[in-house]
C-alpha cells in the first residue's frame, strides 16, 4: 500500500472532487467508509448530493470557523490522504478499508486513539483499489494537529497493515529516491507524445553531462551546447556559480513560460555543490611525460570496475558508496558511445541503476577516483569499432551490479537493491548480444589441438573449482584463442591465466570461460616482458636470500709483559 499526503485551503474543493466524476471519469459510486464520530452525512447515500455535501463541509469546517475567528486558524487547514492497494491485491471490503482508515489518522496524529479533541476526517471509496481521508487540521481544543512527518507515520502502519491482511508488501525506501514525476506531467508527456516526462529526461540529460564534463565550466557548457535545453547558471555576488536550473525549449506552462527544474529537485545527487565534489575526484591523466605506454582508457575502466566488488566487500560503507556512484557514472557514459542496438538497453540499465547509486551512506568520493578518471577518459578516446572494449566492460559491470545488490541486501537498502536487479535484466541482455557476436568470430581462430590440450590442462591448474564448466562452455574456444595469441605476444600463458583468474573470484560469472577470456585479452594489451625480465622474476622465485656470516666479537685483551716494579 502506498499514501499520498497533501494539504490544502479549500474543504468544499476536496469534497467536490472526491464526489465527482474524477479527472478521467475514474470515480464510481463515491461513498463514505468511516468518519470521525461514524455519523458524518454522506453525498453517496442520499438523493440530494448538493445539500448533503454542504452539510459535509460545513460539519468538517466547524472548528475552522471557529479558530478563524480568534486568528487561528493556519492558511493549508485541509489534510488530504490517499491510501492506494497494489495491484495484485485482493478487494478489500469497506469494513477493511474503515479500519485501515482509522489506523492511518491515529498514527499521523489526525485523530488519536480515545483523543475526544482530534481533528474531524472522512474516509471516501470511489474505487476497488483506494481511498482518500479528507480532515480539517484543526483539533477540539482549536488548536492545529501534530501532524509532523505524516508520510513516514502513515508508511509504517501500512507496512504493518500489509502483513496482517496478507496484501502485497511494497519495497520501501529510505528518501533519498528521486522525485517521481506528477500525474500532471505524465499526462502532459503522453498529450506531447513523448515516452517520459520532462523531469526524467532531464534528469538523464544532466546526469550524463556530469559523467561526461572534467570541471563546472565544461559541465556548464555541455548542457548549453545540449540541444533542446535551456540553461540558467545562478551565481555568488563573487561571480562563481552557486547552482543552476534546466527546462526543455517546447515544455512550456499555462503561461508560455519554460517549466524550469533546479538540480537537487530533478536528483538529490545533482546539486551543484554535489556534483562539484564528484568532479574533483577524478584522476584524469593528462598526457605521457615519461614515455611510458599508458593503458588504454577502457581497459583501466574495466580493471576498476573489476575491482568493485573487493570494494563492497570491505567494512568501509563510505567507499563503498562512492564506487557504486562511480559505476552510476561509468553506465551513463558507456551508453553515449555504445552501437545503436544496444543503445536502448544501456540507457535503460544506467537510468535503473541511478536508484541504486544513493542512500543515507555518504559517499566520500575520493575513494573512486581511477574508475571515475578513466570514464572521463573513455568517452575522449574514439568509439570502439569491434565490440571486444565493449564486451569486456560489460562483462566487468555484471559482477559488479551483482555485487551492488548483495551489498544493499546486506545493508537493508529495500529500493537500491531491487533497482540493482533491474540493471541487471539490461546489462545481460545488452551483454548477450554484442559478446555474442564477437566470441564466436574469436573462435574460429582457436589453436591446435595439441596446443588446446595444454591450454586446457592450465585451466584445470589455476581455476580447479570452475574447470569443468569452463571446459564445457562454447567459449573456451574464445580463451583458448585469447591465450594462444598473447603467447604469441610473448606473454607466458599459464601466469596471464593465473592473474585473470586472481583478479576477483568466477562465482558470480554467468559463463566463467567468457569472463577469463576478456580479462585474458585485456591483460595481453600491455607489453610482454623481455626475456631479461623473465629470467629476473625467474631467479627471484628461485633464490633464497643467503645469511652472511657475523664478524666475530673482538677478542678480549692478553698481557703480555708483567708490570715493572717501582
Amino acid at each position: 500500500m502506498i499514501a499520498k499526503i497533501s494539504s490544502g485551503k479549500s474543504t468544499a474543493g476536496l469534497i467536490r472532487y472526491l464526489y465527482g466524476p474524477g479527472r478521467a471519469n475514474e470515480h464510481t459510486d463515491p461513498h463514505l467508509v468511516a468518519s470521525w464520530d461514524g455519523f458524518a452525512p454522506d453525498p453517496g447515500r442520499t438523493d440530494d448530493t448538493a445539500a448533503t455535501k454542504k452539510l459535509l463541509v460545513a460539519d468538517l469546517d466547524l472548528r475552522v470557523q471557529q479558530a478563524r475567528r480568534l486568528g487561528r486558524a493556519p492558511k493549508q487547514h485541509v489534510w488530504h490522504c490517499s491510501v492506494r492497494a497494489a495491484p495484485g491485491d485482493r478487494i478489500l471490503d469497506d469494513a477493511e478499508w474503515a479500519d485501515i482508515a482509522r489506523r492511518v489518522v491515529t498514527a499521523t496524529g489526525i485523530a488519536p486513539t480515545d483523543d475526544p479533541d482530534g481533528c474531524r476526517w472522512v474516509a471516501v471509496r470511489h474505487a476497488d483499489d483506494h481511498i482518500h481521508i479528507a480532515a480539517t487540521k484543526i483539533r477540539g481544543d482549536l488548536r492545529t494537529a501534530r501532524h509532523w512527518n505524516d508520510y513516514l507515520t502513515a508508511d509504517r502502519e501500512l507496512a504493518a497493515i500489509e502483513k496482517e491482511y496478507g496484501l502485497f508488501q511494497v519495497v520501501r525506501g529510505d528518501r533519498t529516491a528521486a522525485k517521481r514525476p506528477t500525474r500532471a506531467e505524465q499526462e502532459k508527456a503522453r498529450r506531447t507524445g513523448h515516452d517520459k516526462p520532462a523531469r526524467v529526461r532531464l534528469r538523464t540529460l544532466v546526469r550524463t553531462a556530469a559523467a561526461a564534463a572534467t570541471n563546472t565550466e565544461e559541465f556548464l557548457a555541455l548542457l548549453t551546447r545540449t540541444n533542446g535545453v535551456l540553461v540558467e547558471v545562478l551565481h555568488f555576488p563573487s561571480g562563481e556559480p552557486r547552482g543552476y536550473k534546466v527546462a526543455l525549449e517546447h515544455d512550456t506552462n499555462a503561461e508560455g513560460e519554460p517549466v524550469w527544474f533546479s538540480g537537487p529537485t530533478l536528483s538529490p545527487d545533482l546539486s551543484l555543490p554535489k556534483i562539484q565534489s564528484r568532479l574533483t575526484a577524478a584522476d584524469i591523466p593528462v598526457g605521457n611525460p615519461n614515455g611510458h605506454l599508458r593503458p588504454h582508457p577502457w581497459h583501466q575502466a574495466t580493471a576498476a570496475t573489476e575491482r568493485i566488488p573487493h570494494h563492497l566487500g570491505r567494512p568501509d560503507a563510505e567507499a563503498a558508496q562512492a564506487h557504486l556512484a562511480a559505476l552510476g557514472e561509468a553506465l551513463d557514459a558507456v551508453a553515449l558511445t555504445a552501437p545503436p542496438d544496444i543503445r536502448t538497453q544501456l540507457r535503460s540499465a544506467a537510468s535503473a541503476f541511478e536508484r541504486a547509486t544513493r542512500s543515507r551512506i555518504h559517499a566520500e568520493h575520493h575513494h573512486a577516483r581511477a574508475l571515475r578518471g578513466a570514464v572521463k577518459s573513455m568517452l575522449r578516446e574514439p568509439s570502439p569499432k569491434d565490440g571486444a572494449l565493449l564486451a569486456m566492460f560489460l562483462d566487468a559491470a555484471l559482477l559488479a551490479v551483482i555485487a551492488a545488490a548483495r551489498w544493499h541486501d546486506q545493508q537493508q537498502h529495500n529500493q537500491q537493491a531491487a533497482a540493482a536487479h533491474q540493471t541487471l535484466l539490461h546489462l545481460q541482455a545488452a551483454y548477450e548480444r554484442i559478446s555474442s557476436g564477437h566470441l564466436p568470430a574469436a573462435g574460429q581462430h582457436r589453436p591446435p589441438q595439441k596446443v588446446a590440450v595444454r591450454y586446457a590442462q592450465l585451466i584445470r591448474q589455476t581455476t580447479p573449482a570452475h574447470a569443468d564448466q569452463i571446459l564445457a562452455d562454447p567459449a573456451t574456444d574464445a580463451l583458448t584463442t585469447a591465450l594462444a595469441a598473447a603467447e604469441t605476444a610473448g606473454h607466458d600463458p599459464g601466469q596471464l591465466l593465473q592473474q585473470a583468474a586472481d583478479e576477483r573470484a568466477l562465482d558470480d560469472a554467468r559463463s566463467p570461460a567468457r569472463t577469463l577470456a576478456w580479462r585474458v585479452q585485456r591483460l595481453s594489451q600491455r607489453p610482454a616482458p623481455s626475456r631479461q625480465a623473465q629470467a629476473a622474476q625467474a631467479r627471484s622465485t628461485v633464490l633464497r636470500p643467503v645469511a652472511l656470516p657475523q664478524p666475530a666479537p673482538p677478542a678480549a685483551p692478553t698481557a703480555t709483559s708483567r708490570p715493572r716494579r717501582r
